[in-house]
């Protein structure tokens, strides 16, 4: 197989360590079988595939775990390209092909599974949990993906000026991301003048003399999260005091961020900080804080009282802001501490905690 369509998860390498984690699940629930529907559950058990056409729609496939074997439910006008491009060894998949006018998944499994099949939506902790801990194929897969996403992030804010719209930036980024085999799932972008906005849509408004870029690029089913600020000319004593005080509220977040910490207990220590830092104590709830990351834009995207446990190797992309003041990267929970995975040596960086840390890019 060439090209960027999903090569590295064509081997399958970790597939079967997924399954033994479902096994394991299955046990501890006292089911026979689990059944996959969604984007995220769908494309980590089958090592990356691609599972969408549409990136609005559902997927086109869905997975059976049994004890016996795991079943891939395929609509027929997709199976023969998915099975091709999107798999590579086929021999530990028992495969289902589905008319494309009937449902992709029975509103009941076959008798022996009737009474004790779980559906993904029942188990989406248990599920969040499996696919928490990043495995060596997939890892590999995730760093090259962080690498990319923000070298694309650094190449756009390089060649953007203060009279380039909005939406001439986020096409740049988007169709860079896309030659590189990444879906460009969120593309934002704000100029001096919609700075205010927290998710700014881009517009035909002009950059100004400061921006905002963000973006969540998909590939392999892994999604990276960062957001980039440029600006031209000279800097706003203000804007950098906020920026570095936004900076320590995410060191707050990402010093709580340990295994064995609860998702809960560690957003509780970030939100603390606001305060501490400045700003106004409610600002976390204007708006939302990131979470844990991988297959899912937040995996999950957490609010007081999440219950979910900070893994070994789990990703995260936190993001504390303000007005006029965001910081967002992924970042894996490591042996070592916090590893931040989108990472482009070019961009320039301020030491905070210890880490280094996005600053603004000076243009001009």
């Amino acid at each position: 197989m060439s090209g960027l369509v999903p090569a590295a998860s064509a081997l399958g390498t970790d597939r079967a360590a997924k399954r033994a984690r479902m096994l394991d699940l299955l046990d501890r629930r006292g089911a026979s079988a689990v059944v996959l529907r969604s984007h995220s559950a769908v494309a980590w058990i089958l090592d990356g595939a691609r599972t969408h056409v549409s990136l609005a729609g559902d997927p086109v496939a869905a997975v059976v775990v049994r004890r016996t074997g795991t079943e891939l439910r395929l609509f027929a006008n997709e199976a023969d390209r998915f099975l091709a491009e999107e798999l590579g060894d086929l021999s530990d998949l028992e495969v289902v092909r589905v008319p494309w006018h009937e449902p992709l998944v029975p509103s009941s499994l076959d008798a022996s599974d009737a009474l004790d099949a779980l559906d993904e939506a029942k188990v989406a902790v248990d599920l969040r949990a499996a696919r928490a801990s990043l495995l060596p194929a997939e890892l590999a897969r995730y760093r090259a993906l962080c690498r990319e996403v923000a070298a694309v992030m650094t190449d756009a804010a390089l060649a953007a000026s203060p009279a380039d719209s909005e939406l001439a930036v986020a096409a740049r980024l988007s169709g860079d991301l896309a030659a590189r085999g990444i879906d460009p799932l969120v593309t934002l972008v704000a100029g001096r003048s919609r700075l205010a906005h927290r998710h700014p849509l881009p517009t035909d408004a002009p950059l100004g003399d400061r921006a905002m870029l963000v973006v969540c690029g998909r590939r392999h089913g892994l999604i990276a999260n960062a957001t980039r600020w440029v600006r031209f000319g000279p800097g706003d004593p203000a804007e950098s005091d906020a920026t570095r005080r936004i900076l320590e509220v995410e060191a707050a977040f990402l010093a709580a961020t340990v295994p064995g910490a609860s998702l809960a207990d560690a957003f509780a220590a970030g939100t603390a900080a606001y305060a501490r830092h400045g700003f106004d104590p409610h600002e976390w709830t204007r708006h939302h804080q990131g979470g844990a990351a991988g297959y899912a834009g937040r995996d999950p995207r957490v609010v007081p009282g999440t219950p979910d446990v900070v893994q070994l190797g789990q990703p995260f992309a936190w993001n504390p802001t303000a007005v006029g003041a965001k910081v967002e990267d992924t970042v894996l929970v490591g042996a070592d501490g916090i590893e931040v995975l989108t990472h482009d040596p070019r961009w320039p960086a301020v030491a905070v905690a210890g880490r280094d840390r996005p600053a603004e890019l000076r243009r001009g």
